[in-house]
């Protein structure tokens, strides 16, 4: 059953031709500005990674991978399309050699077969992947501000560029600075609501939210959104949020965090109940001090698109799969998928 919602009496403001054109320059403009910001090279990223390396991403912990095996290789290695590149990112840093406040980016293309498709879900995703190699003394919450503040700025570039060549739509919803606060003031802000709730009202107030300390419980008991035991530090991480005009509703367009080291790795292992994963390559080498300390995200490559132009549904900036129902509503009410 589709969870879509529809704009009332919604107009796309480009065309499916201008609507390709504009994707490509905000692609093009907004890796390049990251690239610049962060001192990052661009590199060759995988599409599927063996399950026995622990390298592929978690999630929350209950979507299944897409998987597969190979009459080329062992069939005991079952091989799982990446959901992700959030472990295999830093282990990539150590195999490269990066030196200290430098770093990678990737295209990564995933598929997410258990994701609820909804207006901005889709089981295809995009998104660019980065990750930097840092110090003992970065690990903390000011250093981690200035990072994303490193991203808003090319986040800005990239909207006043589409709003001087696309004059139709209309002036900027992105304010000169990006909004902190930490997922337990996020509650003590709004008790009753749901933690999507809070976004949704923080957004609407501030335009641009990060919101910082995501994983652990809050007082409340609950955890403001779910995020595996072992890539963020659940104390050092956050997620950028902005405000969707079109849903009138909060978009997140990155997941990002200062990396476990060996302390927080087998603490948050402990809280999740799965110290299992202890033996894993990946998690030995971090144990080991092999794997450098790092920091790194997803930035949503059609979410950032459907914000900048406007748009309504991540499908009229990306070619995925829909149900009919879905297909039925875009049809009916001007939402033109791709």
């Amino acid at each position: 059953m589709s969870t879509m919602k529809i704009p009332e009496n919604y107009q796309p403001q480009l065309n499916l031709i201008e609507t390709e054109v504009a994707i490509k320059m905000i692609k093009d403009t907004f890796e390049r500005r990251l690239a610049e910001q962060l001192r990052l090279t661009r590199v060759s990223a995988p599409l599927f990674l063996l399950k026995n390396t622990g390298l592929n991403d978690n999630l929350n912990g209950f979507e299944k991978p897409v998987s597969f095996t190979s009459y080329e290789l062992n069939n005991d290695d079952e091989i799982e399309i990446i959901h992700s590149l959030a472990k295999w990112k830093r282990d990539a840093l150590y195999r490269y050699g990066f030196e200290r406040h430098t770093g990678l980016y990737t295209d990564m293309n995933a598929i997410r077969k258990d994701e609820e498709l909804d207006n901005i879900h889709s089981m295809y995703v995009d998104q660019w992947d980065w990750e930097m190699v840092i110090a003992q003394e970065d690990r903390n919450l000011e250093f981690f501000k200035g990072i994303v503040s490193k991203i808003y700025n090319a986040l800005l570039d990239v909207e006043f560029l589409m709003i001087r060549h696309y004059p139709q739509l209309s002036e900027s919803i992105l304010p000169d600075k990006i909004h902190f606060l930490t997922s337990q003031e996020l509650e003590d802000l709004y008790p009753a609501l749901t933690p999507k709730e809070r976004e949704r009202e923080i957004v609407r107030a501030y335009k641009a939210v990060c919101i910082l300390q995501i994983g652990d419980l809050l007082k409340s008991g609950i955890v403001h959104d779910g995020r595996a035991p072992d890539y963020d530090d659940w104390q050092l991480n956050g997620d950028i949020l902005v405000y969707n005009s079109q849903l009138d509703d909060a978009l997140e367009i990155s997941s990002m965090g200062i990396r476990v080291d060996e302390k927080s790795l087998v603490e948050q292992l402990d809280k999740a109940h799965v110290n299992e994963r202890l033996a894993l390559p990946y998690h030995q080498n971090i144990i080991n001090k092999v794997l450098p300390l790092s920091v790194g995200g997803g930035i949503g490559q059609s979410r950032l698109c459907m914000f900048f132009l406007r748009k309504a549904h991540i499908g009229e900036v990306q070619a995925s799969l829909w149900d009919e129902e879905t297909m039925t509503l875009c049809k009916e009410n001007n939402i033109h998928l791709l």
